[in-house]
Parts: C-alpha cells; sequence; structure tokens
C-alpha cells in the first residue's frame, strides 16, 4: 500500500508545482534596454530579504495582477509600495493590494522602481523614481488593449514612500522632461486619478494642486510622519477645487498596509472606503456606461 501510495504523493507534488508555476504573474521591464542612467547596471540582480523586501533594483519593472475577465471592469491601478526609498515593502504593499483591488474588478500593476537612498544606488528620488512612475502609467496605457484596459482609467497608488512618488506624479509639475525615447514616452504620464495611503512629505506642498486628479488619502492620527503632509495636501486639493477624500484613523500610527497591521475594526476595513470611493467616482463603471449623479 505504501508502494502504491508513494507515486500518488508525487503526482500531486508535482501538480501543486506546475499550478505554482502556472500562477506566477508576468513581469515586465519597463525599459528593455535598460532604464535611462542605469544602462551599465542593467541586468544587476535583485536583492531579497525574508522572501518579501526588494532592493538593489536597476532594472524598473511592473508586476502584472489582472482581475478576472468575468468581472473586470477596465480600471487599472499602478501599485507603488514604500520602503523608506531604501527597500520595497513588495508583498504587504504591492501585490497584497494588487489583489484586493482584483476583487473589485480592478487590474494592477505593482511597480519596482529605483531606490534613491539604497546604499551607493546614486539615484535621485525626484529624477530616477519618479521617472519610473510616469514610465510605468505610460507603459500601461501602451499596453491598455492587451489587458482589457481603459487607457482613461489608469490610477496611482502609493504607499509611504510610494505616495511620495505619487503625489510628485500626480501633484507637482515634471522638471526637465526628458526627450521622448520611444513611442511609450510620447503617452501622457498624468494619473486620471490618486490613491495615497501614509504619504511621506516630499511632494507637499503640491506645485500644481489645480491640475491634480481626484484624490483618496489615507492615514494614522498618530503618524507623526505622514499624517501631516495627509492632512495638508487634503486641505491644498480642496481648495484648489479637485474633489478629493480623507481617512484619518485614530490610534494609529504608521505603515498599516491593507489593514493586516493592527487590532483595530476600522484599519481591516479601510480597502472597503477606498472601493466605495472609486465606486462613486465611476472609476468602476466602463465607459460609456451611465455614471452616477454626484
Amino acid at each position: 500500500m505504501k508502494r502504491a501510495f508513494l507515486p500518488l504523493l508525487l503526482a500531486l507534488a508535482c501538480g501543486v508545482s506546475a499550478a505554482q508555476q502556472q500562477a506566477a504573474p508576468p513581469v515586465f521591464q519597463l525599459w528593455p534596454d535598460g532604464a535611462p542612467g542605469s544602462e551599465k547596471r542593467h541586468g544587476e540582480a535583485e536583492k531579497v530579504a525574508d522572501g518579501v523586501y526588494f532592493s538593489n533594483i536597476h532594472d524598473p519593472s511592473l508586476t502584472v495582477s489582472r482581475a478576472d475577465p468575468r468581472h473586470a471592469n477596465g480600471a487599472a491601478v499602478v501599485i507603488v509600495p514604500g520602503g523608506g526609498h531604501r527597500m520595497l515593502v513588495f508583498q504587504n504593499e504591492g501585490m497584497v493590494a494588487a489583489k484586493t483591488l482584483n476583487r473589485i474588478g480592478v487590474s494592477a500593476f505593482v511597480l519596482k522602481y529605483r531606490l534613491a537612498r539604497d546604499g551607493g544606488s546614486g539615484y535621485d528620488i525626484e529624477r530616477d523614481a519618479a521617472a519610473d512612475l510616469r514610465r510605468a502609467v505610460r507603459w500601461v496605457r501602451a499596453h491598455a488593449a492587451e489587458y482589457g484596459v481603459d487607457p482613461q482609467r489608469v490610477g496611482v497608488m502609493g504607499f509611504s514612500a510610494g505616495g511620495e512618488l505619487v503625489s510628485l506624479v500626480a501633484d507637482n509639475p515634471e522638471s526637465a522632461p526628458a526627450p521622448a525615447r520611444d513611442a511609450v514616452d510620447k503617452l501622457s504620464a498624468r494619473p486620471d486619478f490618486q490613491v495615497l495611503i501614509y504619504p511621506g512629505p516630499l511632494g507637499s506642498p503640491a506645485r500644481a494642486a489645480d491640475k491634480a486628479p481626484p484624490a483618496f488619502i489615507a492615514a494614522g492620527s498618530k503618524d507623526s510622519c505622514c499624517m501631516p503632509p495627509a492632512l495638508k495636501l487634503y486641505q491644498q486639493l480642496v481648495g484648489a477645487g479637485v474633489s478629493a477624500e480623507l481617512h484619518l484613523y485614530a490610534d494609529t500610527d504608521h505603515a498599516f498596509n491593507m489593514g493586516q497591521r493592527g487590532e483595530r475594526v476600522s484599519l481591516q476595513h479601510w480597502p472597503d472606503r477606498l472601493a466605495d470611493w472609486l465606486a462613486d467616482g465611476g472609476w468602476l463603471i466602463a465607459r460609456g456606461a451611465s455614471v452616477p449623479a454626484p
């Protein structure tokens, strides 16, 4: 009986392995020949700590997490994990967020960007990391048809340091834009909506608030780093006539991720508030369909 059972176990193990390989999400480099200014480090291996924290990133990329075609609505979000520009909290502030968005029909694209504070990287946040996010938005628009995405419903969502990049791209003008290198660079890098989760101070106050897209902002009321810029940005956007929504969670500090860090019920449900906001804004309704009146 043991001999008969062994082949079954091997078959099951092989089946699980094959399923895991098939389930691996596709990853695309934003610049296949190397990012501008990083060509000499093109192809250098990334570093991974504990299987979830990434660093030594020289080839910016997008990991694609498509919504199930049965309920995909055409909206897309580029997700920008945090990590202090030293590393990327790629799972809790990247792939977990992507799967949460997938459940409401939104396709997600998780960004790995160049890290200006990773020792010896030589990168600059505004010059290089922000350029990676702009390129990511353009890349999603360029490949919209392949993923069933509406190029006029492409948003950005950033956590902490990633929130700084969102603000730099969505709420501030691009300084000294580089000349277009290919067809992707010719597309607009302006997101259609923005989601900032405990965003850092860089990028606030905004220098182009009146041209900013609608915003959803959330932070903890005890977050000494990132609650003040979240509140300041909200006030500035509303003052400029931009539609914005702010959630400040009581007795909450930094890095509550998608609600899995912390015991407060409100934190566990903050992604539901984001889904409500996206629905109210018409972002979850296919273009051409009836949009509810404000």
